[in-house]
Protein backbone atom coordinates (compact mmCIF):
# COMPACT_ATOMS: atom_id res chain seq x y z
CA UNK A 1 0.00 0.00 0.00
CA UNK A 2 0.92 3.45 -1.48
CA UNK A 3 2.43 5.41 2.10
CA UNK A 4 0.59 8.24 3.15
CA UNK A 5 2.06 11.80 2.14
CA UNK A 6 2.82 13.77 5.21
CA UNK A 7 2.23 17.34 6.28
CA UNK A 8 4.68 19.08 9.32
CA UNK A 9 2.65 21.80 10.99
CA UNK A 10 4.65 23.80 13.16
CA UNK A 11 2.36 25.02 16.10
CA UNK A 12 -0.98 23.55 17.23
CA UNK A 13 -3.53 26.65 18.81
CA UNK A 14 -6.92 26.90 17.94
CA UNK A 15 -5.33 29.42 14.72
CA UNK A 16 -3.47 26.22 13.50
CA UNK A 17 -6.32 24.47 13.75
CA UNK A 18 -8.11 24.91 10.34
CA UNK A 19 -4.31 23.99 8.67
CA UNK A 20 -4.16 20.31 10.80
CA UNK A 21 -7.76 19.88 10.02
CA UNK A 22 -7.89 21.02 5.81
CA UNK A 23 -4.24 19.01 5.87
CA UNK A 24 -6.50 15.72 6.88
CA UNK A 25 -9.03 16.55 5.04
CA UNK A 26 -7.31 16.50 2.06
CA UNK A 27 -5.74 12.73 2.90
CA UNK A 28 -2.42 14.32 4.29
CA UNK A 29 -0.71 12.45 7.47
CA UNK A 30 -0.28 15.20 9.88
CA UNK A 31 2.59 15.83 12.49
CA UNK A 32 2.58 18.69 14.68
CA UNK A 33 5.14 20.17 16.64
CA UNK A 34 5.09 23.13 19.81
CA UNK A 35 5.24 23.31 23.26
CA UNK A 36 2.63 21.18 25.05
CA UNK A 37 0.33 23.37 26.99
CA UNK A 38 -3.11 21.28 25.95
CA UNK A 39 -3.76 22.97 22.91
CA UNK A 40 -6.33 22.10 20.58
CA UNK A 41 -3.68 20.68 17.93
CA UNK A 42 -2.31 18.22 20.09
CA UNK A 43 -5.85 16.31 19.86
CA UNK A 44 -6.35 16.69 16.15
CA UNK A 45 -3.50 15.89 14.65
CA UNK A 46 -2.42 12.28 13.60
CA UNK A 47 1.27 12.77 15.45
CA UNK A 48 1.92 15.02 18.02
CA UNK A 49 5.44 16.24 19.19
CA UNK A 50 5.98 18.25 22.26
CA UNK A 51 8.89 20.31 20.87
CA UNK A 52 8.83 24.39 21.01
CA UNK A 53 8.37 26.25 17.95
CA UNK A 54 11.33 27.62 18.23
CA UNK A 55 13.37 24.58 18.41
CA UNK A 56 14.31 24.38 15.01
CA UNK A 57 17.03 21.66 14.77
CA UNK A 58 15.19 19.68 16.66
CA UNK A 59 12.43 19.83 14.36
CA UNK A 60 14.58 19.49 11.50
CA UNK A 61 16.26 15.88 12.84
CA UNK A 62 12.88 14.55 13.35
CA UNK A 63 11.27 15.53 10.03
CA UNK A 64 14.73 14.09 8.69
CA UNK A 65 13.27 10.94 9.92
CA UNK A 66 9.19 11.75 9.03
CA UNK A 67 10.21 12.92 4.90
CA UNK A 68 7.49 15.02 4.97
CA UNK A 69 6.04 16.43 1.47
CA UNK A 70 5.54 19.75 3.31
CA UNK A 71 6.68 22.15 6.30
CA UNK A 72 4.25 24.88 6.72
CA UNK A 73 2.16 27.01 9.49
CA UNK A 74 0.19 30.29 9.64
CA UNK A 75 -0.56 33.14 11.20
CA UNK A 76 2.46 32.93 13.24
CA UNK A 77 5.86 34.99 12.36
CA UNK A 78 7.61 32.98 15.32
CA UNK A 79 6.85 30.29 13.71
CA UNK A 80 7.53 31.00 10.05
CA UNK A 81 11.31 31.09 10.89
CA UNK A 82 11.37 27.71 11.49
CA UNK A 83 9.18 26.64 8.82
CA UNK A 84 11.11 28.47 6.24
CA UNK A 85 14.71 26.95 7.88
CA UNK A 86 13.64 23.52 8.46
CA UNK A 87 11.64 23.28 4.85
CA UNK A 88 15.01 25.03 3.43
CA UNK A 89 16.87 22.67 4.84
CA UNK A 90 15.01 19.92 3.15
CA UNK A 91 14.42 20.90 -0.12
CA UNK A 92 10.93 21.77 -0.28
CA UNK A 93 9.29 25.10 -1.31
CA UNK A 94 9.68 28.03 1.11
CA UNK A 95 10.38 31.52 1.57
CA UNK A 96 14.43 32.33 1.98
CA UNK A 97 16.11 32.82 5.23
CA UNK A 98 17.06 35.88 4.10
CA UNK A 99 13.06 37.03 3.21
CA UNK A 100 12.26 35.41 6.54
CA UNK A 101 14.56 37.51 8.69
CA UNK A 102 13.68 40.62 6.97
CA UNK A 103 9.98 39.76 7.09
CA UNK A 104 10.08 39.18 10.86
CA UNK A 105 11.81 42.14 12.19
CA UNK A 106 10.01 45.60 11.61
CA UNK A 107 13.25 47.40 11.34
CA UNK A 108 14.64 45.40 8.84
CA UNK A 109 12.07 45.65 6.95
CA UNK A 110 11.39 49.20 6.81
CA UNK A 111 14.52 49.57 5.49
CA UNK A 112 13.78 47.61 2.54
CA UNK A 113 10.70 49.26 1.69
CA UNK A 114 12.66 52.26 2.21
CA UNK A 115 14.99 51.11 -0.31
CA UNK A 116 12.84 50.00 -2.92
CA UNK A 117 10.50 53.45 -2.63
CA UNK A 118 7.35 51.50 -1.14
CA UNK A 119 5.73 53.98 0.79
CA UNK A 120 6.02 53.51 4.76
CA UNK A 121 6.19 55.94 7.54
CA UNK A 122 9.05 57.42 8.85
CA UNK A 123 10.70 54.89 11.70
CA UNK A 124 14.14 55.21 14.02
CA UNK A 125 15.29 51.70 15.42
CA UNK A 126 15.61 51.95 19.38
CA UNK A 127 16.12 50.70 22.68
CA UNK A 128 15.92 50.63 26.16
CA UNK A 129 18.00 54.01 26.64
CA UNK A 130 16.89 55.73 23.44
CA UNK A 131 15.89 59.57 24.36
CA UNK A 132 13.59 61.81 22.63
CA UNK A 133 16.71 63.72 21.21
CA UNK A 134 17.62 60.77 19.24
CA UNK A 135 14.35 60.98 17.74
CA UNK A 136 14.37 64.56 16.78
CA UNK A 137 14.04 63.63 13.12
CA UNK A 138 10.36 62.40 14.22
CA UNK A 139 7.36 64.45 15.62
CA UNK A 140 4.70 63.38 18.08
CA UNK A 141 2.99 61.89 18.12
CA UNK A 142 4.91 58.78 17.82
CA UNK A 143 3.80 54.82 17.60
CA UNK A 144 6.30 52.70 20.03
CA UNK A 145 6.25 48.63 18.78
CA UNK A 146 8.73 45.82 19.65
CA UNK A 147 10.72 45.09 16.24
CA UNK A 148 9.77 41.35 16.09
CA UNK A 149 6.65 40.41 17.89
CA UNK A 150 2.99 40.40 16.62
CA UNK A 151 -0.71 40.47 18.12
CA UNK A 152 -0.43 43.79 19.07
CA UNK A 153 2.57 42.98 22.17
CA UNK A 154 4.46 45.81 23.42
CA UNK A 155 2.61 48.81 21.03
CA UNK A 156 1.93 52.47 22.75
CA UNK A 157 1.09 55.75 20.90
CA UNK A 158 3.29 58.50 22.42
CA UNK A 159 2.02 61.82 22.97
CA UNK A 160 4.47 63.57 24.79
CA UNK A 161 8.13 62.87 24.80
CA UNK A 162 7.96 62.42 28.88
CA UNK A 163 5.61 59.12 28.28
CA UNK A 164 8.69 57.53 25.68
CA UNK A 165 10.66 55.90 28.21
CA UNK A 166 7.64 53.96 29.72
CA UNK A 167 6.65 53.20 26.49
CA UNK A 168 10.21 51.96 25.29
CA UNK A 169 10.54 49.80 28.49
CA UNK A 170 7.26 47.99 27.21
CA UNK A 171 8.25 47.47 24.01
CA UNK A 172 11.64 46.27 24.54
CA UNK A 173 10.30 44.01 27.35
CA UNK A 174 8.05 42.34 24.62
CA UNK A 175 10.71 41.93 22.31
CA UNK A 176 12.99 38.82 21.78
CA UNK A 177 15.69 40.84 20.30
CA UNK A 178 14.93 44.02 23.20
CA UNK A 179 14.56 46.53 20.35
CA UNK A 180 11.87 48.62 19.52
CA UNK A 181 10.75 51.01 16.19
CA UNK A 182 9.67 54.28 16.70
CA UNK A 183 7.66 55.21 13.83
CA UNK A 184 5.53 58.27 12.54
CA UNK A 185 1.55 57.94 13.72
CA UNK A 186 -0.45 57.98 10.54
CA UNK A 187 -3.82 58.92 10.53
CA UNK A 188 -6.81 57.54 8.66
CA UNK A 189 -8.40 53.80 9.07
CA UNK A 190 -6.20 50.67 9.12
CA UNK A 191 -6.95 48.23 6.68
CA UNK A 192 -4.94 44.69 6.10
CA UNK A 193 -4.84 42.86 2.68
CA UNK A 194 -4.34 39.31 1.86
CA UNK A 195 -2.38 37.20 -0.64
CA UNK A 196 -1.08 34.11 -2.23
CA UNK A 197 2.33 33.98 -4.05
CA UNK A 198 3.68 31.44 -5.86
CA UNK A 199 6.91 30.90 -7.25
CA UNK A 200 7.75 35.07 -7.30
CA UNK A 201 4.12 35.63 -8.51
CA UNK A 202 1.80 36.83 -6.44
CA UNK A 203 -2.41 36.85 -6.58
CA UNK A 204 -4.69 39.64 -4.80
CA UNK A 205 -7.28 37.65 -2.59
CA UNK A 206 -9.10 40.18 -0.14
CA UNK A 207 -8.56 43.63 1.50
CA UNK A 208 -9.90 43.47 5.60
CA UNK A 209 -11.10 46.26 7.24
CA UNK A 210 -9.48 46.43 10.92
CA UNK A 211 -11.33 47.63 13.97
CA UNK A 212 -8.92 48.49 17.21
CA UNK A 213 -9.09 49.35 20.56
CA UNK A 214 -7.27 52.74 19.55
CA UNK A 215 -5.00 54.20 21.32
CA UNK A 216 -2.87 53.45 23.39
CA UNK A 217 -2.33 49.96 22.20
CA UNK A 218 -4.35 49.48 19.60
CA UNK A 219 -5.64 45.89 20.45
CA UNK A 220 -7.51 44.52 17.51
CA UNK A 221 -11.45 44.18 18.47
CA UNK A 222 -12.45 42.81 15.16
CA UNK A 223 -12.16 42.26 11.29
CA UNK A 224 -15.00 42.81 8.60
CA UNK A 225 -13.78 41.21 5.17
CA UNK A 226 -14.20 42.57 2.02
CA UNK A 227 -13.63 45.97 3.13
CA UNK A 228 -15.96 49.08 1.37
CA UNK A 229 -13.36 50.12 -1.42
CA UNK A 230 -13.75 52.23 -4.25
CA UNK A 231 -11.88 50.47 -7.90
CA UNK A 232 -9.15 52.88 -7.91
CA UNK A 233 -8.45 51.65 -3.60
CA UNK A 234 -8.09 48.48 -4.95
CA UNK A 235 -5.60 49.16 -7.71
CA UNK A 236 -3.75 51.50 -5.50
CA UNK A 237 -3.34 48.82 -2.68
CA UNK A 238 -2.19 46.32 -4.92
CA UNK A 239 0.30 48.16 -6.69
CA UNK A 240 1.77 48.86 -3.68
CA UNK A 241 1.64 45.72 -1.68
CA UNK A 242 3.01 43.53 -4.80
CA UNK A 243 6.02 46.27 -4.61
CA UNK A 244 6.54 45.38 -0.76
CA UNK A 245 5.99 41.92 -1.48
CA UNK A 246 9.03 42.17 -3.71
CA UNK A 247 11.29 43.97 -1.53
CA UNK A 248 11.03 41.59 0.87
CA UNK A 249 11.63 38.56 -1.88
CA UNK A 250 8.82 36.56 -0.93
CA UNK A 251 7.99 34.07 -3.50
CA UNK A 252 5.96 31.57 -2.01
CA UNK A 253 2.97 30.97 0.59
CA UNK A 254 0.46 33.66 2.38
CA UNK A 255 1.36 37.11 2.78
CA UNK A 256 -0.09 39.93 5.23
CA UNK A 257 -0.17 43.57 4.50
CA UNK A 258 -1.39 45.99 6.92
CA UNK A 259 -1.32 49.53 6.45
CA UNK A 260 -3.75 53.06 6.46
CA UNK A 261 -5.15 54.20 3.44
CA UNK A 262 -6.48 58.11 2.85
CA UNK A 263 -8.35 58.24 -0.32
CA UNK A 264 -5.93 56.04 -2.39
CA UNK A 265 -2.63 57.05 -0.78
CA UNK A 266 -1.50 53.84 0.59
CA UNK A 267 1.11 53.58 2.85
CA UNK A 268 2.35 50.53 4.39
CA UNK A 269 2.84 49.52 7.79
CA UNK A 270 4.37 46.03 7.67
CA UNK A 271 3.89 42.64 6.11
CA UNK A 272 3.93 39.05 6.96
CA UNK A 273 5.19 36.54 4.90
CA UNK A 274 1.97 34.23 6.31
CA UNK A 275 -0.95 34.60 6.67
CA UNK A 276 -3.35 37.02 8.33
CA UNK A 277 -3.92 35.94 12.68
CA UNK A 278 -7.27 36.30 14.14
CA UNK A 279 -8.98 33.91 11.92
CA UNK A 280 -8.23 36.62 8.71
CA UNK A 281 -6.79 33.97 6.94
CA UNK A 282 -8.20 30.62 7.92
CA UNK A 283 -12.11 31.62 8.11
CA UNK A 284 -13.15 35.49 6.72
CA UNK A 285 -11.06 35.04 3.36
CA UNK A 286 -12.93 31.62 2.25
CA UNK A 287 -16.13 33.35 3.15
CA UNK A 288 -16.11 36.56 1.86
CA UNK A 289 -14.21 35.49 -1.65
CA UNK A 290 -15.60 31.56 -1.81
CA UNK A 291 -11.61 30.88 -2.24
CA UNK A 292 -10.18 28.13 -0.33
CA UNK A 293 -6.84 29.81 0.90
CA UNK A 294 -6.03 27.61 3.48
CA UNK A 295 -5.81 24.63 0.53
CA UNK A 296 -3.86 27.15 -1.38
CA UNK A 297 -1.01 27.67 1.56
CA UNK A 298 -0.88 23.67 1.10
CA UNK A 299 -0.59 23.69 -2.54
CA UNK A 300 2.27 25.83 -2.52
CA UNK A 301 4.29 24.30 0.16
CA UNK A 302 3.73 21.14 -1.50
CA UNK A 303 5.28 22.37 -4.48
CA UNK A 304 1.89 22.94 -6.62
CA UNK A 305 0.02 26.23 -7.83
CA UNK A 306 -2.99 27.28 -6.05
CA UNK A 307 -6.56 26.52 -7.12
CA UNK A 308 -8.66 29.47 -7.42
CA UNK A 309 -11.81 27.22 -7.53
CA UNK A 310 -14.58 28.85 -5.62
CA UNK A 311 -15.91 26.76 -2.94
CA UNK A 312 -18.67 28.68 -2.16
CA UNK A 313 -21.06 31.94 -2.67
CA UNK A 314 -18.68 35.11 -1.40
CA UNK A 315 -20.55 36.70 1.57
CA UNK A 316 -19.37 39.38 4.00
CA UNK A 317 -17.58 37.89 6.78
CA UNK A 318 -16.89 39.71 10.30
CA UNK A 319 -15.20 38.66 13.37
CA UNK A 320 -15.72 40.11 16.86
CA UNK A 321 -13.52 39.38 19.80
CA UNK A 322 -14.67 39.37 23.47
CA UNK A 323 -13.37 41.53 25.64
CA UNK A 324 -16.30 42.56 28.12
CA UNK A 325 -19.49 41.28 28.83
CA UNK A 326 -20.90 43.31 26.20
CA UNK A 327 -19.30 42.01 23.96
CA UNK A 328 -21.27 38.63 25.37
CA UNK A 329 -24.55 40.62 25.60
CA UNK A 330 -23.93 41.34 21.81
CA UNK A 331 -23.05 37.69 20.83
CA UNK A 332 -26.23 36.86 22.67
CA UNK A 333 -28.90 39.32 20.91
CA UNK A 334 -27.55 37.65 17.75
CA UNK A 335 -27.91 34.39 18.56
CA UNK A 336 -31.79 35.28 19.80
CA UNK A 337 -32.10 37.41 16.26
CA UNK A 338 -29.94 36.26 13.85
CA UNK A 339 -28.22 32.25 14.54
CA UNK A 340 -28.43 31.71 11.02
CA UNK A 341 -26.06 34.44 10.18
CA UNK A 342 -23.15 33.07 12.79
CA UNK A 343 -20.43 30.67 11.02
CA UNK A 344 -18.73 30.09 14.37
CA UNK A 345 -17.98 30.57 17.77
CA UNK A 346 -14.96 29.74 19.67
CA UNK A 347 -14.44 28.36 23.47
CA UNK A 348 -15.06 31.18 25.31
CA UNK A 349 -12.85 31.77 28.90
CA UNK A 350 -14.52 33.79 31.85
CA UNK A 351 -14.96 37.66 31.43
CA UNK A 352 -12.51 39.84 33.58
CA UNK A 353 -13.37 43.54 32.87
CA UNK A 354 -10.49 45.24 31.80
CA UNK A 355 -7.71 42.36 31.46
CA UNK A 356 -7.11 42.20 28.02
CA UNK A 357 -3.92 43.18 27.77
CA UNK A 358 -2.98 42.28 23.83
CA UNK A 359 -4.57 39.84 21.50
CA UNK A 360 -3.74 36.44 23.25
CA UNK A 361 -5.38 37.56 26.38
CA UNK A 362 -9.16 38.39 24.64
CA UNK A 363 -11.36 35.91 26.21
CA UNK A 364 -13.08 34.04 22.84
CA UNK A 365 -14.23 35.64 19.55
CA UNK A 366 -17.29 34.66 17.05
CA UNK A 367 -17.63 35.13 13.39
CA UNK A 368 -20.78 36.51 10.92
CA UNK A 369 -21.47 35.86 7.48
CA UNK A 370 -23.72 38.03 5.87
CA UNK A 371 -25.07 37.90 2.62
CA UNK A 372 -23.84 41.20 1.37
CA UNK A 373 -21.84 44.53 3.03
CA UNK A 374 -25.32 46.41 2.95
CA UNK A 375 -27.09 43.36 5.31
CA UNK A 376 -24.00 43.94 7.87
CA UNK A 377 -24.71 47.49 7.97
CA UNK A 378 -27.52 46.20 9.50
CA UNK A 379 -25.49 45.13 13.12
CA UNK A 380 -22.05 46.16 12.42
CA UNK A 381 -20.35 49.80 12.34
CA UNK A 382 -18.87 49.77 8.78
Amino acid sequence: MENKKKIVIIGANSFQNPLILKARALGYETHVFAWQDGAIGERTADYFYPISIVERDAILEKCKELRPDAVISIGSDLAMLTVNYVAGKLGLPCNSMECTEISTNKYAMRKAFRAAGVPVPGFFEADADTTAEDLKELKLPVIVKPTDRSGSRGITKVEEWGQLKLALKDSVDNSFEKKAIVEEYLTGPEYSCECISYRGEHHFLAVTKKYTTGEPHFIETGHLEPAPLTEGQREAIQRAVFAGLDALKVENGASHTEFKLEGEQVRIIEIGARMGGDCIGSDLVELSTGYDFVRMVIDVATGHEPSFEKLREPKTAYIHFIFTKKDLELLEQFQREIPQKIHFISELEEVREGAVTDSSTRFGYFIMAFESLTEAKEYVTI
